[in-house]
């Protein structure tokens, strides 16, 4: 593995920490202030930008405090260029499980998402 990815990786592994820990500190880390947040699993689209993002993230009662089982993983990692590069990542937040598809760019030495757009399944309940 080289440089770049085992960097890129790191970040993965702080976005998968952020969310677990529900730590918007650590995700304004990871994300790009400019980043996007999108969906359409719920049949409508949903487009927030990260202050958005964030304030759902902080108002989250985390999978930590819940001792919920991670389930984070890389799926895929393409690193495009120098400055650009794409992650097929899973988690889950339950009862919600993600497969986020991570645009990642690199600005000032520092990579970042620029974009998160992703589905998620919801356990049904027996």
């Amino acid at each position: 593995m080289d440089e770049t990815q085992q960097t890129i990786k790191q970040v993965l592994q702080q976005y998968f920490d952020a969310l677990y820990h529900s730590d918007v500190s650590l995700l304004k880390q990871v994300f790009h202030p400019q980043a996007k947040y999108i969906t359409a699993s719920s049949g409508e689209l949903v487009n927030l930008s990260m202050p958005d993002y964030f304030a759902i993230v902080e108002q989250r009662i985390s999978p930590a405090s819940k001792q919920q089982i991670r389930t984070d993983q890389i799926l895929q990692l393409d690193v495009i260029s120098d400055c650009t590069a794409l992650a097929k990542v899973k988690c889950s937040i339950p009862p919600k499980h993600f497969v986020d598809l991570l645009s990642l760019i690199k600005l000032d030495g520092r990579w970042q998402i620029i974009s998160k757009v992703f589905h998620y399944q919801i356990d049904k309940e027996s």
